[in-house]
């Protein structure tokens, strides 16, 4: 696997590159993320740049990562937090790591490969969802009891 500096533009598009393939395939809806949600400019991220990193990361990928069975690559553990460790700033991590949730969610399923990247990632850079998706956490509402014997109100 090529080496980048840390925190430069190619480790950020490694990861995007990453969540783009987390699921096995470049799936056009994850691609269209990239502009519906400014993924490339709140990354700062040059279109020529994230093409360059992308093919030289499949190719690294096709010398370095097990295959199990034809057409499908598999990423150790370590590889994944080798990459992950590429990105130190804790402002960028909080940028990768809602890139890598706007890019997974594209296609409105989540697969087995994109909730550990997102795991993973959380787990490593020491972050939690609400934090970078802006998720309002409320308490629980205590409800009361259901009394069976008073009537209950039917919500249209």
């Amino acid at each position: 696997m090529r080496n980048y500096p840390v925190d430069s533009t190619e480790a950020m598009a490694r990861i995007v590159a990453l969540a783009l393939l987390a699921d096995g395939a470049l799936d056009h809806s994850e691609v269209a993320a990239l502009e519906k949600h400014e993924l490339r400019e709140n990354l700062d991220l040059p279109a020529d740049t994230l093409e360059r990193v992308i093919h030289e990361f499949c190719n690294d990928l096709m010398q370095t990562a097990r295959a199990p069975n034809i057409g499908q690559i598999e990423l150790d553990v370590q590889l994944v937090d080798h990459l992950l460790d590429d990105i130190q700033s804790p402002e960028l991590q909080k940028k990768a790591l809602t890139a890598i949730l706007d890019i997974v969610n594209a296609d409105a399923t989540l697969n087995s490969g994109e909730a550990i990247l997102i795991s993973q990632a959380m787990s490593r850079w020491g972050l939690e969802l609400q934090r970078v998706t802006h998720i309002e956490v409320r308490k629980a509402k205590h409800l009361s009891p259901i009394d069976p014997g008073q009537p209950q109100l039917a919500e249209a």
